[in-house]
């Protein structure tokens, strides 16, 4: 069966991958976001969350635990009146986003890195000890999925009550989808899985280029 790793710490995307049957791994990077950022200076928002997926998945993709599986990695950025926004960590830079953010809208941008470590027919070519056809492609392809979301108004007691729970603290944009924050969003337009962290469709798209369908990657158990 082929082997997926998912090359984020995220919750959220774990437990989405799962409900979605999804058969994987987790294998956290320890990239410098910060750094990969002034490195290529991307400051925009769409970009900026292609740019990061990409360290992360090209990051765990090097390592040997990762080796003959596919790795996916995944970063979003807010952008919100023409700004990027992370994670705000503090709840200070959480309540002055939040007030900013209420009763208007703003586009959450997820990017997607795929990463085929399989073995590929060159390498076979160097082992003569590889037995079976190998599967891998090489593969090393991204892609953005955005959604708008637009923002119920919020009074100071309700988003005080909110980062109270530490829930908007490392989350991008300050807010979830799937959690707290939920009650707080009148609708989105877009993919609402790219606003949890993780696009199912996207990912199938991607493993097009792996030669993988996503059935592959069904848990057994789920089915």
């Amino acid at each position: 069966m082929t082997r997926l790793i998912l090359a984020s710490q995220s919750p959220a995307r774990t437990k989405l991958l799962t409900e979605a049957g999804i058969q994987h791994d987790v294998l956290v990077s320890d990239v410098d976001e910060d750094a990969v950022q002034a490195k290529y200076g991307v400051t925009d928002a769409h970009d900026t969350a292609l740019l990061l997926a990409r360290a992360k998945a090209e990051a765990v993709a090097a390592l040997p635990e990762a080796e003959g599986a596919l790795v996916i990695g995944c970063d979003s950025v807010f952008e919100f009146d023409g700004e990027s926004h992370g994670k705000p960590y503090t709840p200070e830079v959480a309540r002055e986003r939040m007030l900013r953010m209420s009763g208007s809208q703003g586009v959450l941008h997820t990017g997607h890195w795929l990463v085929d470590c399989r073995d590929t027919a060159a390498d076979a070519d160097q082992d003569e000890a590889v037995d079976e056809a190998p599967d891998g492609t090489g593969a090393t392809v991204g892609a953005v999925s955005s959604a708008e979301v637009h923002f119920a108004r919020m009074s100071e007691n309700e988003i005080d009550a909110y980062i109270a729970t530490g829930e908007p603290l490392h989350c991008a944009g300050s807010f979830t989808i799937d959690g707290l924050g939920g009650a707080f969003i009148r609708k989105v337009d877009g993919d609402p899985h790219a606003v949890v962290g993780l696009s199912i469709s996207t990912l199938r798209d991607l493993l097009v280029h792996a030669s993988v369908g996503i059935t592959e990657l069904w848990n057994p158990t789920n089915q």
